[in-house]
Formats: structure tokens, sequence, C-alpha cells
């Protein structure tokens, strides 16, 4: 599975972990993490992640 990376902190969501602080279960696909979900770090939303 493909991982995204953050463009403003760099924090990366890796699939295969997950963010189980924010309700995203291991195994997640970045297609399928909600719209609503926001970066653990900084706080921004989907959209300023970028394909690592």
């Amino acid at each position: 599975m493909k991982k995204w990376v953050c463009t403003v902190c760099g924090y990366i969501y890796d699939p295969a972990e997950g963010d189980h602080a924010n309700g995203v279960q291991t195994g997640t696909a970045w297609e399928d993490v909600p719209d609503s979900w926001i970066c653990l770090l900084c706080g921004v939303g989907k959209d300023s992640f970028a394909e690592q």
C-alpha cells in the first residue's frame, strides 16, 4: 500500500499502521480514510497530503 506524507509537517500516514487515535483501523487505504480526518501532528486535512 502507498504511504502519504503531510506537506506541512512531514507526518506519514501508513495504511499498514492506520491511525487508531483517530479511529482509522490498520490496513485502511488512503482512499478509505474519511474526508473529515485530520493530520495527527498539525491538524491539516487530507488535501494537504501527497503520495510518498
